[in-house]
């Protein structure tokens, strides 16, 4: 268990150090772009994704997002006690990222996004953004689990652009890049509606899947 708290820690470190890097570098580059800021946000997040769940797959199953552990504690694949150390040590991690990611910039260590995103619009998109990435994991798993991690990638790149909010998808992402007044940035009072429809859209998602698969 040491192992996989560690794994889940270490793979949403490098998730949230790869968006919120990515992010700054992409926003300092663009020359005011948005654009361009965005595809230079976009495509290492996708890419990270791929990495890391082949790298942590098989140690702890690359969760990093306490919606996708959710999913598999209804599915019963993994305890309520387990289910709370691993949404742990993916929070932990993923504030470690976002600090990691200012040292590198020279950004300051703590610092509270202003970015706002809230209003339905923007929770209309964390919920379609989470209910398909579950849904991706879900229908590769069943017929085609070794594609798991391009899949997961792919969706997130796509989702990126077609939801209003760029695909959060993930509380504990959420949780960490409310610390980052950066181009990733969220706002610390919009985070809690937006964990609220990311749960939602997991589990809706996950009692979809269990039929449509006829699990």
């Amino acid at each position: 268990m040491l192992r996989k708290l560690f794994s889940e820690g270490l793979g949403t470190l490098f998730l949230l150090a790869t968006v919120v890097g990515s992010g700054i570098m992409a926003e300092q580059l663009a020359g005011g772009n948005v654009a361009i800021a965005l595809l230079g946000n976009t495509i290492p997040t996708g890419a990270i994704l791929v990495v890391l769940i082949l790298v942590f797959g098989p140690i702890s199953g690359a969760h990093f997002n306490p919606a996708v552990t959710l999913t598999f504690a209804l599915r019963k694949e993994i305890n309520a006690h387990e289910s709370a150390l691993y949404i742990g040590a993916q929070i932990i991690g993923g504030i470690l990222g976002v600090l990691i990611a200012h040292l590198m910039f020279e950004n300051p260590l703590i610092d509270p996004s202003t970015h706002n995103r809230t209003g339905v619009s923007q929770w209309i998109s964390e919920f379609v953004a989470t209910f398909g990435l579950v849904m991706t994991i879900l229908g590769c798993l069943k017929s085609r689990p070794e594609a798991i991690p391009f899949a997961v990638g792919l969706y997130i790149t796509a989702a990126y652009w077609f939801t209003s909010s760029t695909s959060f998808a993930n509380p504990a992402v959420t949780i960490a890049r409310g610390f980052s007044d950066t181009f990733a940035g969220i706002n610390p009072v919009h985070v809690p509606a937006f964990i609220v429809v990311q749960l939602a859209a997991a589990m809706i998602a996950t009692v979809t899947f269990k039929w449509l698969l006829d699990e």
